[in-house]
C-alpha cells in the first residue's frame, strides 16, 4: 500500500466513525463540518545530504529550504530536479450530543507512515485533536449559550445559527475535533 492509499484510508475512517457516532446518537442535535484541501507540487532545486537541507523551489518561483527529518530515510533518493508533491487536508466538526454524565476533557490521535527504506520516498501524516465542553446555560433570547471547558472555565458565546440553540439542551456534549493530514511523494527526474 502506498502513502497516498494510507493517508485516504485514514481519512476516511476519521470520517467514517464521526459519521458513525453522530448517527448512533439518532438526533436532530446541531453538528457542523468544514474542510479544505490543499495540493502543491515544488521542484527539488538542491540538496545537502549531510545537513539534510533541501532547497525546494514552488510553481511561482518562491524558494523554500527545508530540513529532511532523520526518520526519512531515503532522503539519498531525492536528486535535485525531482518533483515533490504535497497534498494537504483540514477538518474541523462540532457536534453536540445529549450527555449521559461525562465530563469535559481533551484527546488526540495521530499516525505517520514513512516509506521503508529502498522504496519511493514518501511519507503520510494525520493528526486529529478532540476537545469536548459540557452546555451549562442556553439564553435563546440573547442568542447566546455558555460551555465548561476540560479546565473548568466557563465561557459565554454568540450562536452563529440561532435555531441550533433551540436543538441543545443544558448539560449536553460539544465535541470539537480538529484533523490535519499530509501526504508528502517525490518523483524522480525524467531521463533517470
Amino acid at each position: 500500500m502506498n502513502i497516498k492509499s494510507i493517508l485516504i484510508a485514514a481519512a476516511l475512517l476519521l470520517s467514517v466513525s464521526t459519521v458513525s457516532a453522530g448517527q448512533a446518537a439518532g438526533s436532530d442535535k446541531p453538528s457542523i463540518s468544514a474542510s479544505q484541501a490543499v495540493q502543491m507540487t515544488a521542484v527539488v532545486e538542491a540538496i545537502d545530504y549531510e545537513t539534510r537541507e533541501v532547497v525546494l523551489r514552488g510553481p511561482e518561483g518562491n524558494v523554500k529550504t527545508i530540513t529532511a527529518s532523520p526518520e526519512a530515510q531515503n532522503l539519498d533518493q531525492v536528486k535535485p530536479g525531482d518533483q515533490v508533491n504535497v497534498e494537504f487536508i483540514q477538518n474541523i466538526s462540532i457536534e453536540v450530543f445529549a450527555n449521559d454524565g461525562t465530563e469535559p476533557g481533551t484527546g488526540s490521535l495521530s499516525a505517520v507512515a514513512r516509506a521503508e527504506k529502498g522504496q519511493e520516498p514518501g511519507m503520510a501524516a494525520i493528526d486529529t485533536k478532540i476537545v469536548t465542553a459540557v452546555v451549562e446555560a442556553i439564553n435563546i433570547e440573547a442568542n447566546t449559550f455558555k460551555l465548561r471547558w476540560p479546565d473548568g472555565t466557563i465561557a459565554e458565546y454568540e450562536a452563529r445559527k440561532p435555531e441550533n440553540l433551540k436543538k441543545a439542551d443544558v448539560g449536553d456534549l460539544v465535541v470539537i475535533s480538529y484533523t490535519e493530514a499530509i501526504a508528502v511523494s517525490v518523483e524522480s527526474a525524467q531521463g533517470e
